[in-house]
C-alpha cells in the first residue's frame, strides 16, 4: 500500500494530534502544538475535500489555543518574582 502525499500529511497531523493530546498534562507548550496539529488536521480536510472535517479541526484549534491561554495564566500566576 503506497500513500500518496497528501495522506500521509493527514497522517502524521493525526498522529501529532493524538501525541500532543496524550501530553498536554505535561506542559503548556503540548496545548499549542495540540492546536498546531489541528491546525494541520483542518488543512488536511479542507485539501482533500472533507470541509466538515477541515471545520471541526478547526474549531478544536481555537479550543486548545484557548486552553493554552488559560493554562499559561495559570502557570505564570504561580511562579514566584
Amino acid at each position: 500500500m503506497r500513500l500518496d502525499g497528501l495522506t500521509l500529511f493527514g497522517l502524521v497531523a493525526v498522529v501529532a494530534m493524538l501525541v500532543t493530546y496524550a501530553l498536554e498534562e505535561r506542559h503548556a507548550g503540548f496545548v499549542l502544538a495540540f492546536a498546531a496539529a489541528c491546525v494541520a488536521g483542518a488543512a488536511y480536510g479542507f485539501l482533500q475535500g472533507a470541509w466538515p472535517f477541515g471545520l471541526a479541526e478547526s474549531a478544536w484549534a481555537i479550543v486548545a489555543v484557548r486552553r493554552f491561554w488559560k493554562k499559561r495564566g495559570r502557570s505564570e500566576a504561580r511562579t514566584p518574582r
